[in-house]
């Protein structure tokens, strides 16, 4: 597979992914968190689907479209071993979509990145909670989720939150 299709089919799983998580949240209350803002897409589409709801973006450095930016009270910023651990104790219980784009081409550091969300991410979570990564986690209280139709294995991954 070329990295032109590893790319391409990531992006139509994040896409998918999202659209399920969507749905599954829309009816019920709750915050938003997307971590790894990078360049805003994601944010941004998720700002356009999911109206009023508060979105908090947690980015290192920011490189994102202008348009695609959150506020200054809604964008989270710093290395992310600091922020999320702060940010899941403030918003313990109330994080109602959790996404994690933080991957990259370094194994050490996806494995790392992968460790850090799955300690810090689930105090965040409320019961029920779905949690969309590229990176496959193991979050404690969690449970994997099957690919909505579109998504193609090992492109993404998907979570619900037990309710511990």
């Amino acid at each position: 597979m070329t990295r032109l299709e590893k790319t391409l089919y990531r992006l139509e799983a994040q896409h998918a992914c999202l659209h399920w998580a969507f749905e599954q949240i829309a009816e019920r209350d709750g915050i938003v968190f997307e971590i790894g803002l990078g360049l805003g897409r994601t944010f941004n589409h998720m700002r356009h689907h999911l109206g009023e709801r508060e979105i908090y973006a947690f980015e290192r450095v920011i490189n994102a479209y202008p348009d695609c930016m959150p506020d200054d009270e809604h964008l989270i910023l710093g290395e992310i071993v600091e922020t999320l651990p702060a940010a899941s104790a403030r918003f313990a219980g109330q994080v109602l979509l959790g996404h994690s784009d933080v991957g990259s081409f370094d194994k050490d550091n996806n494995r790392m990145m992968a460790g850090l969300i799955s300690k810090h991410l689930p105090p965040a979570l409320a019961p029920g909670a779905i949690v969309m990564s590229d990176l496959p986690l193991a979050m404690p209280g969690c449970t994997a989720l099957a690919l909505p139709p579109g998504a193609r294995e090992d492109r993404y991954y998907l979570y619900r939150n037990d309710g511990i």
